[in-house]
């Protein structure tokens, strides 16, 4: 493991903070290092493997695609592309889709729509302690100064006002503001939720201002939160939501989907991605949702979020240096009042993978495949850490 480490140390840049493990092979809810040590794994790629590490339904599909077309452009029309769009928009509220290769690339693509549709109004409203890329305009858009100093100037036209805020939100209007873009959970920002009623304001004050509303669901969506999407949760209906992470199984992939009238302000030649929607990642997102998006399996994401947060909440009476609890579905945070790094190395040398969002909050974001057990064993993992560091 030393010798892969040094290499890595050698030829990759140093773009992560990245923990002394190599993992090499994964299966269901577990991953295994290059020493053949096996984790119980609550990090799921940054949920992104919610299906688990390679499962069956994806690699089945990614065989039989790859056997006969890898890649074309977007030049023609991809069957498997096709299907996806029409399964993703009769799951939600949209009507079309664009697809791309990640996360952020969604967000962009979002943001020219919105732009596009705005016929001269340009500003988006965000919210501060949001997470929508690294690329330059989502990191413009993204609400944490500690990522974009190093990067200034960024992309003018954003504006950043406090999360569960509508009088700050409505505040910041004005007459070149086309959208809000938002997240229904800040993942990045602390696993927060919003107070009950604010995504239904937030959609108010859209109307009111003929704004679009922007939903960033590239965390929350394909049944993460216990609905098909987060914004389910709530009474709002958003003009476009952006999807990645578990959309492919693992597999590469973003998306856009948008309603009607707001999709038809791109015409061709406005916005493209080579490699987005092509045979490959979209016969495997196609497998990965066929799943994720069937109700009794969402259904079952509920009732384990719900028993991740009622064995959170037992630890927390047990231990003041748990502050609180909170989450949807199996997308949870632990809130402590102390430094949760200590936690997350504790668990890892004891076979658990979680991480930490910011100094002090833990994040579990387990595969929706996970079993009440293995939720169990993590929740008496994190026992053990506590009463050895605190």
């Amino acid at each position: 493991m030393d010798k892969l480490i040094e290499l890595g140390q050698k030829y990759v840049m140093n773009t992560y903070k990245r923990l002394p493990y190599v993992l090499v092979k994964g299966s269901g809810a577990y991953v295994w290092d290059s020493e053949g040590n096996k984790y119980l794994d609550f990090v799921s790629g940054i949920a992104v493997n919610s299906l688990g590490h390679c499962p069956p339904v994806v690699t089945e599909a990614i065989r039989e695609q790859a056997e006969k077309l890898i890649h074309c452009s977007n030049l023609y029309w991809i069957e498997p592309q096709i299907k996806l769009a029409k399964l993703l928009v009769e799951n939600s509220c949209c009507h079309k889709a664009f697809f791309c290769n990640s996360g952020t690339e969604a967000n962009e693509a979002a943001i020219k729509l919105a732009r596009k549709w705005g016929k001269g109004r340009y500003e988006i409203i965000t919210m501060e302690k949001s997470f929508h890329g690294r690329t330059l305009g989502s990191l413009a858009a993204t609400g944490q100064a500690k990522y974009q100093e190093a990067f200034r100037p960024l992309p003018q036209g954003f504006k950043h006002v406090p999360f569960n805020d509508l009088e700050a939100l409505e505040s910041a209007v004005s007459p070149d503001t086309c959208a809000v873009m938002l997240e229904c959970i800040q993942g990045e920002g602390g696993v927060n939720v919003p107070d009950p009623g604010y995504l239904e304001g937030v959609q108010e004050i859209c109307r009111k201002y003929k704004l679009l509303l922007i939903v960033d669901e590239v965390q929350t969506g394909l049944g993460r939160t216990g609905k098909a999407f987060a914004y389910q949760h709530f009474n709002i209906s958003p003009d476009i939501i952006t999807l990645a992470k578990a959309l492919g199984g693992g597999v590469p992939i973003g998306a856009m989907l948008a309603k009607e009238e707001v999709a038809a302000a791109f015409q061709p030649g406005d916005h493209a991605a080579t490699f987005g929607g092509n045979p490959l990642a979209t016969s495997a997102a196609l497998a990965a949702c066929s799943v994720l998006l069937d109700e009794s399996f969402i259904g079952e994401v509920a009732e384990k979020g719900a028993y991740l947060k009622e064995e959170l909440e037992k630890l927390k009476g047990d231990f003041h240096q748990i502050v609180k609890v909170k989450g949807l579905g199996l997308m949870v945070g632990c809130e402590l009042n102390i430094d949760a790094l200590p936690i997350v190395e504790f668990c890892m040398k004891h076979n658990v993978l979680i991480n930490a969002v910011g100094s002090n909050i833990l994040r579990f974001v387990p595969p929706l495949i996970v079993t009440k057990d293995e939720i169990h064993q993590v929740v008496s993992t994190l026992r053990d850490a506590l009463l050895a560091i605190c």
